[in-house]
């Protein structure tokens, strides 16, 4: 399956399930895991992740140590998202507008008015963006983990 097949089938699954646990780890290799609400789009070929969250200390302290992250999906189907990624901080307000407005504008349950949480909006010092750029995808459901169907995976 083509690159391309498994980023769509990637976004499907995880804009569904909405919520996954992202791990990172600290400057001693020990894992922190958080649940989080990311939004998934394609970039030309490129998938791109994005998460309004809030820079908490830890958040950054491990960023800044390993600049990777780990995205799990599941549901109680058994289907799965994972993504392993790259994660940057974007302090480019309008990249961080943009981003609130695809939030705001996807329908229920990924969509999300962050202006209800955070009225300072985008510019805000309290909410930030980190972008993420996969460098891993895998995506199973019950066929696959029972060996019925092969996983999907990029690369």
């Amino acid at each position: 399956m083509v690159v391309e097949n498994v980023q769509k089938e990637f976004i499907e699954v995880a804009h569904r399930i909405v919520w996954c646990t992202v791990a990172t780890v600290d400057r001693h290799g020990r894992p922190r895991s958080r649940v989080l609400h990311p939004y998934w789009e394609l970039d030309g070929d490129q998938l791109v992740g994005w998460i309004v969250t809030r820079p908490t200390p830890v958040k950054v302290a491990h960023l800044a140590n390993s600049p990777y992250l780990s995205c799990s999906y599941w549901d109680p189907s058994h289907d799965t998202a994972f993504a392993d990624c790259r994660a940057e901080w974007i302090d480019d307000v309008p990249t961080r507008q943009r981003v609130w407005e695809l939030y705001r504008a996807a329908p229920e349950p990924l969509g999300f008015d962050f202006w209800s949480v955070f009225a300072d909006g985008p510019p805000s010092e309290i909410v930030s963006l980190l972008r993420l750029t996969p460098y891993r995808l895998r995506i199973t459901d019950v066929a696959r983990l029972s060996g019925q169907k092969a996983p999907l995976s990029w690369p």
